[in-house]
Formats: C-alpha cells, structure tokens, sequence
C-alpha cells in the first residue's frame, strides 16, 4: 500500500534563518520522487518534517490526506533510512530486518518467515544467518531498505543513502533501488545532491536552492528545460553566457554575446520577464556544440573560437574553448576511438540550433 505525500505551504524557520520557503507540492502514491540540491538547501529538513522528527513553523504536511499535525514519527506510515543505514552489529541479517517485529512481540518463526520474504525481494536469499560485517556496502545497502519495509510503511524516505559507496557501487544500486521500489510499489521520497542518482531513479524531481523549489519536474524536463539560472547551472554540465536581448520573437530571443549574436529558445519562466534590450542569460550544453565543417549542415548560431586545452575523460573528450575577450565554453565529443581531426590550438567554427540554447532571467547560478 502506498501513500501520497502533500506539502501546504510549508515553512522552516530556525529562529531568524528560513530552512524552507513555502513548500507547496503534491507527491503521488507510488511515485519515486527525488530531492535534488546542494548542501543547506533544505531537502534533509523537508524529509525530516515529513517523517515527524520537525514540526512546520508554518503550513501542513498531509499523508494519505491526513494531517500529520502532531503526530509523532513512530505513528506516521513512514519509514526512514539514514545515510550510515544504523544496522545493529551484532544481530544476524534477518533478526536486523524484523527487529521492529521483535519489539512488537511477534514469534521467531514468524519472524523468520518475513526475514526470507524479505531477503527475496532485495535479492539476497539465503544470507539471514551472517552477520552485518560479513556483508558488502550494496548488501548491507539493501538489508537497510529491508528493514524498512519490515514495517510496512506507505511511505519510504531515503536520505543519501548511497553517499557513503564507491562510483561504481553507486551506479549499480540506483537500478537496485529503483527495481525494489517498483516490485514493492510504495512511494519512496529520495534525498540527494547527486544528479545523476535523481535524473536516473526518479519519476519527477524537484530542485531546491537556499530553501527554494526552484523546479519540479521529470528528469528529461529538469535537464532539457531549465526554468531557472540556477537549475540550468546545478543539473549538468552547462555553459553559461551573460548577453543584451537585441530582438524578440515568439518563443525566440536573439543575445548579443562576447561570442557574437546568438539565437535562443525562451523559457517559459523567460517570456513574460525578458525583454528587448534587457540583460539574459544563455545556456547550452557542452554535447549541444558541433563542429560546422561548411559541408552543408544547417545552424541557426555559427560562432568562432579556438581549442585551448583537451581533457580525455575515456568515453568522453572535453574541449576548452576559447573566443573573443577570452570567454570560454566547454565542448564534449564521443571518444569513436580515433583522435580528434582538430587539435589544441586551432581555430573552429562551432554550431548549434537555437532550440538547444535556453534564455533565461539572470539570476544566481550554482557554486562550481
């Protein structure tokens, strides 16, 4: 059974210093819904007055369209998992998955029967008698999530779960998680500053700043279409370009840049605050620059520049750009096998179409 998750208008207040402002958001039952920001934006705060461990100074957190209003973690249908899991290291595997059974009063054999349901799901079968330590980071990972869901919760809340594991173990429980939460079918409301778990794992994602849900949206939408300076800087890799609105078309802005005249889409966040000769932002992704050969492709943006440095990344080459005034930009180019046909050093047009660049209002970009 799942649960959705309502936030009305909820503030955090310490004091003088706002935690969060007016969270206003519905999470749906069953949805892998993720919070993405840098550290101090809020989202531990957010997860943790969902789960009842802080009160809102304002507004109403609704689970199951109840009010949650004083009512303590213990009695809500949540289940939390801590960043360093807190297994008990001395208890085998399975008395660790129900030991929430056990302060219950239910029966060993009872227990015994919900610790092998459970070991199956998370994919470890046959492993309840070892210890904690005699298990991997992943494992123990998953006997986490087991143990959580011992509960039965309608609601399951992760905070950075994955943060204490190495890239590659990383990457693997991302499709670890999310094949338990669709196999289990409850929500889960995912805590984390790293993109690429909550662009890979999550249904929707919402994007905080200082407090702020900046953008809520699919992961698609939040990386192809930012509707924020900060949102288009944090999520990916992007260049960033500051310039004057020279004209203003439809769904078009024509920017004078240090690179020259470039032809952008608007946001929708754009449209009703840029306007001709007032200042904007651009942005266009690093696997958004081509080389234009003059061999017949169609640009709507030709600019020059010169290949500074290359950064061989394996799968991936990284050119730094430079053009007028010395402003660069970053440019990413599938490793084929075979080096680059341009070297560091020479001169280039580079092309894009407007569609791939966004205007936005200025605003405050993410830290690098």
């Amino acid at each position: 059974m799942s649960a959705d998750v309502q936030l009305e208008h909820v503030w955090i207040k310490f004091g003088s210093f706002v935690a969060v402002q007016d969270a206003d958001l519905t999470i749906k039952g069953g949805e892998f819904f993720s919070f993405l920001g840098p550290s101090g934006c809020g989202k531990t705060t957010l997860l943790r007055t969902i789960s009842g461990f802080q009160e809102p100074s304002e507004g109403k957190v609704f689970i199951g369209g109840r009010d949650m209003a004083g009512i303590g973690p213990n009695l809500r249908p949540t289940a939390l998992i801590f960043q360093n899991l807190a297994l008990f290291p001395l208890m085998a595997v399975w008395e660790n998955i129900t030991f929430s059974m056990e302060v219950r009063g239910v029966g060993k054999a009872q227990r015994r029967k919900r610790a092998e349901e459970l070991l199956e799901l998370i994919a470890l079968p046959d492993q309840g008698e070892k210890k904690v330590s005699e298990l991997s980071g992943g494992q123990r990972q998953r006997v986490a999530i087991a143990r959580a869901l011992c509960v039965e919760p309608e609601v399951l809340l992760l905070d950075e779960p994955l943060s204490a594991l190495d890239l590659k173990l990383r990457q693997h429980m991302r499709a670890e998680l999310r094949t338990i939460q669709k196999r289990v079918g409850i929500t889960f409301i995912y805590i984390t500053h790293d993109q690429g778990e909550a662009l890979t794992m999550s249904d929707r994602v919402a994007v905080m700043s200082a407090g702020v849900v900046e953008q809520m949206a699919d992961s698609e939408t939040i990386y192809d279409r930012p509707e924020s300076a900060f949102v288009a800087s944090f999520v990916g890799e992007n260049n960033a370009l500051s310039g004057k609105i020279s004209a203003m078309e439809d769904d078009r802005a024509l920017v004078d840049t240090p690179f020259g005249p470039i032809r952008a889409r608007l946001s929708e966040s754009a449209r009703g605050a840029l306007q001709p000769n007032g200042e904007a932002f651009l942005f266009v992704r690093p696997e958004s620059l081509s080389f234009a050969k003059g061999n017949g492709e169609s640009f709507d943006n030709k600019i020059q520049a010169h290949i500074a440095e290359e950064q061989f990344e394996g799968n991936v080459r990284h050119l730094v750009l430079k053009g007028a005034g010395d402003k660069q930009l970053t440019m990413s180019v599938i490793n084929i096998g075979r080096g680059l046909e341009y070297q560091v050093g020479s001169e280039v047009t580079l092309g894009f179409n407007s569609d791939l660049v966004v205007a936005l209002p200025p605003g405050p970009l993410a830290a690098e």
